[in-house]
């Protein structure tokens, strides 16, 4: 019988049977939220230690049909290891084990002291350190995995996983919802697969950072590939630039922000060779992923229907007019934002 973590008394003698636990020993399991293509169980120690395994779906938790391989846990586990070694010390959990045959990995968990940083984001804290941290984090995980030379992308050269849970469900599936687009998202699905220079997350969001003791700690390694960093960087202005779409208050301070993230991520990654050519496709994948998240197969929960439908047509006339840098297309999207919500 196939194991399902979530299913705690079966965990339990999977743990037991492995030797990860005793017979008998007092520990307790929590499911975990936030994720889609995943379940996730947390096992605590009365000593205080804890881990979070981590086990991939086949058929990923949405309204619509959407379906990925599970053995895309073994890229995770590989770049958990790989992480561990590249991005800055701590800011990522230390690789525990892994298990193919039943798609999971574990590693140890962060305290329960640490906060999700999407949930501050969308409390209004909005803290210009938190926003240097992923800059940094995401330059020198880009500078580092660039500069390793070909045993870094060969080890990650399998884009497979990120087609289908990223290009396909993203911008393949809204350039099916709104034919107009389809020129712009298929050419920036074949520019994407086309650059290859570094290590790219994939999934670089504040859903998967948490904060502790004031230090950013990078999650969710599932889509992991050498390919375009210039995906990472539009895929976290995005969210930044959705939340201030969400919250009317904080707009100018998330704009001051989002533009922080982008010139300290840039400042890591000035000396590589591939970082002139960057921005101009960063802008694209903003202006896509911005589109994608309100009418692709993963929309953002927190954006109500005009809120979303506002984004979508702003987004439209910035991919009609292509801003020339991310300066520029963090003030115009404001800057249209507002005058949409004024009409």
């Amino acid at each position: 019988m196939e194991l399902d973590i979530e299913d705690f008394d079966s965990l339990r003698h999977y743990l037991t049977r492995q030797g990860r636990l005793r017979h008998g020993e007092n520990v307790s399991f929590m499911k975990l939220s936030g994720g889609v293509s995943n379940r996730t169980v947390k096992v605590s120690w009365q000593d205080g230690k804890a881990w979070v395994l981590k086990q991939a779906l086949a058929k990923l938790r949405v309204n619509v049909d959407w379906f990925g391989n599970p053995d895309r846990i073994v890229v995770e586990a590989k770049a958990a290891r790989c992480l561990n070694c590249l991005a800055p010390r701590g800011t990522t959990p230390r690789f525990l084990f892994e298990d193919t045959e039943n798609h999971l990995m574990a590693m140890e968990a962060i305290s329960e002291n640490s906060d999700n940083w999407k949930s501050l984001l969308l409390a209004r804290q909005i803290i210009r350190n938190h926003f240097e941290q992923f800059g940094i984090l995401l330059g020198t995980i880009h500078r580092h995995s660039s500069q390793a030379g070909s045993r870094i992308s060969s080890e990650f050269a399998d884009t497979s996983h990120f087609e289908s849970l990223r290009l396909e469900p993203y911008y393949l599936y809204t350039a099916e919802r709104i034919p107009r687009t389809a020129d712009f998202y298929r050419a920036l699905s074949r520019e994407t697969m086309h650059h290859r220079h570094s290590l790219v997350h994939g999934d670089f969001s504040p859903k998967n950072a948490l904060i502790y003791r004031d230090k950013l700690i990078l999650l969710d390694y599932e889509v992991v590939h050498f390919g375009d960093p210039a995906f990472d960087v539009g895929f976290a202005l995005t969210h930044f630039l959705s939340k201030a779409n969400h919250l009317r208050t904080e707009r100018s301070r998330l704009a001051t922000a989002a533009l922080l993230f982008w010139n300290v991520y840039r400042k890591q990654v000035e000396s590589l060779e591939w970082v002139d050519e960057l921005e101009s496709r960063a802008v694209r994948h903003t202006l896509g992923c911005l589109l994608a998240r309100v009418a692709g197969k993963s929309t953002l929960e927190y954006l109500t229907r005009q809120e979303a439908v506002r984004q979508q047509e702003v987004v439209l006339q910035l991919i009609n007019n292509n801003p020339s840098g991310i300066e520029d297309l963090i003030s115009e999207f404001i800057r249209k934002i507002e005058a949409y919500a004024e009409n």
